[in-house]
């Protein structure tokens, strides 16, 4: 643990630009290190902090730059995601270890420190364009002043990507830090699937991950984005995703909570052409004292756009979440159809669900609606299954399990939803053995 001694600590140094990326990125970088400095953090009076937990937002201590480790081949073997991916990528601490990828010569698919370089104007158009607004400013400026790495995708025009792109990030050392950034961008008629896994390279390290995630959708395009993040128990997360939709576009934002110790989510749609489409899934299933603390917006800018959020959280033991969702409809955006969905399963007497669906909405001829549910699983249900011959630990497994794969359903891909349900059966394993 020496070397990681010797790594800078994220809030007390100011961080160094690599020497061969642009100017323009250094001088983004240095402008969000001074935003940083100059931001105030979250208070309890903050509409966008109600119900969190602020004390999670003592970051000091934590290291950059943190060397990897010297035996990756674990990590490698370790990452296992789809039998035959289009391409895999694993970063390890941001660093890049290995590749592997069959696309297309003319899709760019590039870790993001070589895209800065060699596709430095494209980068630059969409690189972290909208103010984040959702809380975390602070958080996305240091972000984006401690940056070195991810994904960058471009597909250009027409061209359909058959298959998945799969990135693995892995934290190691103790209070590691690491700033994963996935930038996606799809051309007219164009069509892309992206898999970010988060995860630990073992089970006591404390960590911290502030991810950001830019989506770009190309008019008549289809963009798929899903993140699995199953960090240990000892890690802290925040992941930003900004997603914005064109004329006729889809985008799909799908977010499974397994690990972390707390995990803030933060998730903006903005649908900015006439007949886009955005939906927007999550499955999270917290056990013992973990937090999931999820805000998102659906920013309805066009006339004749559709957005759907749907989100389920199965509770266990002493376990929070927090849902703040607001559809907002401007001026203009006629034929507004939107729906926003928030549903809690407590699976424990002790846990805390705290839901603040809203609309907000500025157009005539719309459809909106939204809601939140929470409940316990009746004796009923329970009843029903032991007569069938499971034991009561199972039958209520088996009817969580049932509670999420009306979202997981949703991705329409088999294969994609048969490694979220591996991720969240692993979760469901460790609770039943008393791990979680």
């Amino acid at each position: 643990m020496s070397t990681v001694l010797e790594s800078p600590a994220i809030l007390e140094t100011a961080p160094q630009t690599a020497p061969d990326l642009p100017d323009w990125f250094a001088g983004r970088q240095q402008s969000a290190w001074e935003r940083f400095l100059a931001t105030p953090g979250p208070t309890r009076k903050d509409e966008t902090w109600r119900f969190s937990s602020l004390k999670q937002l003592d970051f000091s201590g934590y290291l950059a730059d943190v060397p990897v480790p010297r035996d990756t081949g674990s990590l490698i073997v370790r990452s296992k995601g789809l039998l035959d991916p289009v391409a895999r990528f694993i970063f390890v601490n941001d660093t890049l270890i290995e590749i592997d990828s069959k696309l297309p010569t003319e899709v760019i698919c590039l870790p993001l420190a070589e895209a800065l370089i060699l596709h430095s104007d494209l980068v630059r158009d969409h690189f972290m364009r909208e103010d984040t607004r959702l809380g975390s400013a602070k958080w996305a400026a240091l972000h984006e002043a401690r940056v070195s790495n991810g994904l960058f995708v471009h597909v250009p025009a027409g061209v359909e990507v058959d298959g998945t792109i799969e990135v693995f990030h892995w934290l190691a050392g103790d209070h590691a830090a690491i700033f994963p950034h996935t930038l996606i961008v799809t051309g007219a008629n164009s069509k892309v699937r992206v898999i970010d896994y988060f995860q630990s390279a073992n089970d006591s390290d404390q960590g911290l991950c502030i991810a950001f995630n830019d989506l770009c959708a190309g008019p008549g395009s289809k963009l798929d984005y899903l993140a699995i993040q199953a960090f240990n128990e000892m890690t802290k997360v925040i992941q930003i995703n900004e997603t914005g939709v064109d004329k006729d576009a889809s985008a799909t934002g799908f977010i499974l909570n397994t690990g972390a110790a707390w995990a803030r989510n933060e998730a903006m749609s903005r649908l900015t052409g006439e007949g886009s489409r955005s939906d927007m899934l999550s499955v999270s299933v917290p056990g013992r004292t973990q937090e999931y603390d999820q805000r998102t917006f659906q920013h309805h800018v066009s006339s004749g756009a559709y957005s759907d959020l749907l989100y389920k959280n199965s509770l266990y033991d002493k376990s929070r979440t927090i849902f703040s969702g607001l559809i907002f409809v401007d001026e203009g955006a006629h034929r507004t159809d939107a729906y926003q969905t928030c549903r809690n399963l407590f699976m424990s007497e002790d846990a805390e669900a705290n839901s603040m669906p809203g609309l907000e909405i500025n157009a005539d001829d719309v459809k909106c609606s939204h809601g939140s549910t929470s409940a316990q699983i009746s004796d009923e249900e329970i009843f029903y299954l032991q007569a069938r011959g499971i034991d009561p630990a199972r039958a209520r497994q088996l009817i969580a399990r049932g509670f999420s794969v009306e979202v997981i359903e949703r991705l329409g891909d088999e294969k994609v939803e048969e490694i979220v349900l591996r991720y969240l059966d692993e979760k469901f394993s460790r609770i039943n053995g008393g791990e979680v």
